[in-house]
């Protein structure tokens, strides 16, 4: 007989490729076992008004806990700092690209934006970077999904538009990137990139089913950047980025905190074995909070 487990996904068009991506590969290796996905509204969805907590997993927890879902994915870096001790993290599947991208209006493709072009973000951290990068552009909030906010370029409503390279690629719309912004001064968001499957904690059949999806690579990385957010008590009111990476059995992290306008930041570096990698992560935030002698920590939450 054949056993279904239900998975859960918020509705966004992004949310629902990225569980299909999971569940497609998960079918093709659990046998007898079939998938559906549950598509669920947020917190995070239904309010996208300015200064609101966004919280992109809360009703997927409760659907969780209450065995209306089995599993559950999600964007990694949507993930609280801090997973709640009744969740675990069962798989983390080859990351896509890391690296945030430019979208622009077609007249200023591969070109330059003018001074005062406006660009927008809804991200204290990418706000941040763009105006460390030019701090002659206008900066402007931008909410919505990924459709809405290549929308809002196409419109003219905006310029430009600093988005999550792997969600534009994973909606197959690649072409609408202008360029990739490198890591080197656009140190992307913690996790970012990589998709979450989790689970309740104790259940190790459903486990045993999503293990096969787990890379250890983008574990090791995922777990050593979330680590360092949650050393510093990361939230999306920090402007913070992390991007760690692994070759063979060490990680190297690079991190970073800035003030909301770019002009201040504190970096740190840190490698180590793999199997540390959240020791390694936390002794990483722990070096910025020892250096963090000016108070930038405080002055990147506005």
């Amino acid at each position: 007989m054949t056993e279904k487990l239900r998975v859960g996904t918020r509705r966004s068009r992004l949310a629902r490729a990225q569980t299909e991506w999971v569940v497609s590969r998960l079918s093709r290796r659990a046998g007898e076992v079939a998938f559906e996905p549950v598509p669920l509204d947020t917190s995070g969805d239904r309010d996208q008004s300015v200064g609101s907590a966004a919280d992109f997993t809360d009703a997927i927890d409760r659907a969780l806990l209450r065995g209306e879902v089995d599993l559950a994915v999600h964007s990694a870096k949507d993930l609280p700092v801090e997973l709640d001790h009744r969740f675990a993290l069962v798989a983390c599947p080859r990351r896509a690209d890391p690296r945030d991208c430019l979208v622009v209006q077609p007249q200023f493709r591969a070109g330059r934006l003018p001074r005062g072009a406006r660009v927008g973000s809804s991200s204290l951290r990418r706000r941040a970077q763009i105006l460390r990068w030019r701090a002659d552009l206008d900066v402007v909030e931008l909410r919505g999904n990924v459709d809405t906010r290549l929308g809002l370029v196409h419109s003219g409503a905006i310029d430009a538009a600093v988005l999550a390279s792997a969600g534009v690629s994973r909606l197959g719309q690649t072409k609408e990137v202008d360029r990739l912004l490198p890591t080197a001064r656009f140190l992307p968001a913690p996790a970012q990139g990589a998709l979450a499957v989790v689970a309740r904690s104790g259940d190790s059949r459903v486990a045993m089913v999503a293990r096969p999806l787990d890379h250890q690579a983008t574990r090791s990385a995922v777990l050593a950047e979330r680590a360092f957010a949650a050393r510093l008590g990361g939230d999306c009111r920090l402007a913070l980025g992390a991007l760690a990476t692994c070759r063979g059995k060490s990680v190297s992290l690079v991190g970073e905190v800035l003030s909301p306008d770019g002009r201040r930041s504190l970096r740190v570096r840190r490698s180590g074995p793999a199997s540390r990698a959240e020791e390694l992560g936390r002794s990483a935030g722990a070096v910025l909070l020892e250096r963090d002698a000016p108070g930038l920590l405080s002055l990147a939450r506005p």
